[in-house]
């Protein structure tokens, strides 16, 4: 084999590695898979109302269900429910309906 051949190949792993490198990089940033969206189109019992990051193994998220809603610590391997039973603020919108009123 020539040096050409050798070129092309670190070239091409060099690229593949790059791709990789960013795949990873979206799949952090933007969270893997989504949003999950309820397949009931009327009004939902439960909902997301927010997540916010609190580093990269862990993440606050605010889950409303019924009236209550409920501050949960979501982590790797473990779960911790920081606070519960507390009434939403009045107003208040849930990403899943903001989510709805978007596709309408």
């Amino acid at each position: 084999m020539d040096i050409d051949t050798y070129i092309r190949f670190i070239g091409a792993l060099v690229f593949v590695l790059a791709l990789i490198g960013l795949l990873t990089w979206l799949v952090r940033h933007f969270g893997l898979g989504g949003r999950i969206g309820s397949r009931n189109r009327g009004k939902s019992r439960i909902g997301v109302v927010e997540l916010a990051p609190v580093d990269a193994k862990r993440r606050l998220v605010l889950v409303r269900r019924d009236d209550q809603e409920h501050l949960i610590l979501l982590g790797a391997s473990s779960e911790l429910l920081v606070e519960s039973g507390f009434a939403p603020p009045g107003g208040a919108e849930t990403m899943a309906e903001a989510d709805q009123e978007d596709r309408s």
